[in-house]
């Protein structure tokens, strides 16, 4: 029995970065083995055991068998009898392939790893083995995102004839949505959408971004000269933003696609549209409620937050009181804050020093709102016991908290 250190950790150690996670490969081995040897048997579809003391994984090698269209409908083998080759060659990209030896302290390549990485491109392995997984046109887009590689030509084209033949079609929601988070965690996200399009995956898995790039902009405002340069833009100058604010981002302007035959000034009502179009994205993909809610955010506000300078008193209030559902979410708040400089900035055009002071002033006012508006209590208001609980409660809730900003000497 052989083990040796496989997959992302080799890659890193060739590119001198610290490996997070280690994976390692049993060769020769059988379950019996590993369990008498105290590790704990996980796994549903192939055996993975967890080292007794440090918890890291251990696979047994293993051939992989093709039993339908899924990406899940395989038949493992995985008997002491497949050697370390046969378990490299159903790996999905070479850079991902590479084996340290933990006796010599040697690294083995079999399919030309290290070149790949010194040269900074995703290559296929296999691609018998590669299209039998369509999942792998995702990895191969997230990968290029992750590592800031370039995907081999043979490679896309491969990907490119995958999703030609609708292979995308058999993926769940579930692990769409789980590569797209990935990537999402990734600096260089823009990378991952950028290739998606190229292989033809963002027209079949998120086809309203895809269609963002038929959009085209009022190049006095948008010198890219469409909505999808624009968000490609946004995306890059918001790189280094958690994954909600990005998944917000890459959203905020998918209500644009509304127009087809015109573009009216400033793409009119692409906000309730967006709103909406963010909604049905996350039904089709599940996205989880929090990301849909960054993004519904975006969509809807963002083109009104440059507009809270010349707000009146009460439709400031309003304003933020919908962007903070009542005052309880100052991070929906921020998410906007961020989103809208990212929107202000991600253009081929720099942003004026009348536009920089607008967007000043707007998140300087919208803090003030949210700090004085959130500390107060209804029972705050004047003769508080003595007004009826009813609809017209609200009216004179809202009228109070106007109040109390009329009071505040920096309105």
């Amino acid at each position: 029995m052989q083990i040796y250190m496989v997959g992302g950790a080799v890659r890193d150690m060739v590119r001198n970065i610290e490996p997070q996670d280690r994976d390692f490969v049993v060769v020769g081995g059988t379950c019996e083995e590993m369990l008498a040897k105290g590790f704990e048997c996980v796994g549903k579809d192939f055996p993975v055991f967890l080292h007794p003391k440090t918890k890291e994984e251990y696979a047994l090698a293993r051939k992989e068998i093709k039993t339908g269209d899924k990406h899940t409908d395989f038949k493992f083998v995985f008997d002491a009898s497949v050697t370390l080759e046969e378990d490299v060659v159903r790996r999905d990209f070479t850079c991902n392939a590479l084996v340290y030896d933990l006796e010599s302290a040697e690294i083995i390549d079999l399919v030309g790893g290290k070149k790949d990485i010194e040269n900074k491109i995703i290559r296929h392995i296999n691609s018998e083995h590669f299209v039998e997984d369509p999942l792998r046109v995702l990895r191969m887009c997230r990968f290029a995102a992750q590592l800031d590689f370039t995907i081999a030509p043979e490679t896309m084209e491969l990907a490119q004839k995958m999703v030609g033949e609708g292979m995308l079609k058999h993926l769940t929601a579930e692990r769409v949505w789980q590569e797209i988070y990935k990537a999402l965690n990734t600096k260089h996200f823009s990378k991952f959408i950028l290739a998606m399009r190229d292989c033809g995956a963002l027209k079949v898995i998120l086809p309203e971004v895809d269609k963002l790039w038929q959009m085209p902009e009022i190049l006095q405002y948008h010198p890219e000269g469409n909505s999808g340069n624009h968000t490609i833009l946004v995306l890059e100058k918001g790189e280094k933003l958690p994954p909600l604010t990005k998944y917000a981002l890459l959203l905020h302007d998918i209500g644009k696609i509304k127009t087809e035959k015109e573009v009216l000034p400033h793409h009119y009502m692409h906000d309730i549209n967006g709103a909406h179009i963010v909604q049905k994205i996350g039904k089709r993909l599940k996205v989880p409620k929090a990301f849909t809610q960054a993004a519904y955010t975006a969509a809807l506000y963002h083109m009104r937050f440059f507009k809270v300078p010349d707000m009146r008193l009460g439709k400031l209030r309003d304003f933020v009181a919908a962007v903070t559902n009542d005052f309880r979410d100052e991070n929906l708040l921020n998410l906007l804050i961020k989103v809208s400089f990212c929107d202000m900035c991600g253009r081929a055009l720099e942003p004026s020093i009348e536009e920089q002071a607008y967007y000043k002033k707007a998140v300087e006012l919208c803090r003030q709102v949210f700090v004085i508006l959130s500390s107060l209590k209804a029972t705050d208001m004047p003769n508080f016991d003595k007004l009826p609980k009813n609809a017209t409660f609200a009216t004179k809730w809202r009228e109070y908290q106007i109040e109390q900003l009329q009071k505040n000497k920096n309105f």
